[in-house]
């Protein structure tokens, strides 16, 4: 069956489906089948015992997510110790980190700057290695905003 999670406890690690058929489902993280954690608004297709979601699959996302990552990636490499990666990607609060501690770092002889270069040249790297469904599971829906 096919539905969409309405919500997901972390504390608990539970959550609720509201599945196609108009009912609703209580699922435990037992039961998540898909990389990335659930979060409110993913569909699923799913697996019904009793009033119980099993074997819950994401749903494969829509195309998109390839341009999406070789977009930051180039950014990443070209840009990346301004952060610009981070900005693209919906991250403000790590791209202004990145920006100011490059920014800032030739007051410390360069060092810092140096620094976030190289963490940006790994994140081009990383954002490369990935295949389009694993980025787009990782940064743009799982909201992961560091390597």
């Amino acid at each position: 069956m096919k539905g969409k999670i309405l919500e997901f406890k972390d504390q608990s690690r539970s959550g609720i489906i509201s599945g196609d058929d108009g009912n609703r489902y209580n699922f435990e993280i037992k039961e998540w089948k898909s990389a990335a954690l659930p979060k409110a608004g993913n569909k699923v297709d799913f697996s019904v015992s009793g009033e119980c979601a099993e074997a819950i699959y994401a749903e494969p996302l829509v195309a998109g997510g390839a341009s999406k990552k070789i977009a930051a990636a180039l950014l990443a490499f070209f840009l990346g110790a301004f952060g610009a990666h981070k900005f693209y990607l919906g991250y403000t609060k790590q791209g202004v980190i990145m920006l100011l501690v490059f920014l800032f770092g030739f007051i410390l002889l360069g060092l810092p700057s140096i620094i976030i270069g190289i963490i940006a040249f790994i994140e081009f790297i990383l954002y490369l290695v990935k295949s389009d469904e694993e980025f787009e599971l990782t940064y743009v829906v799982g909201r992961k905003p560091w390597f």
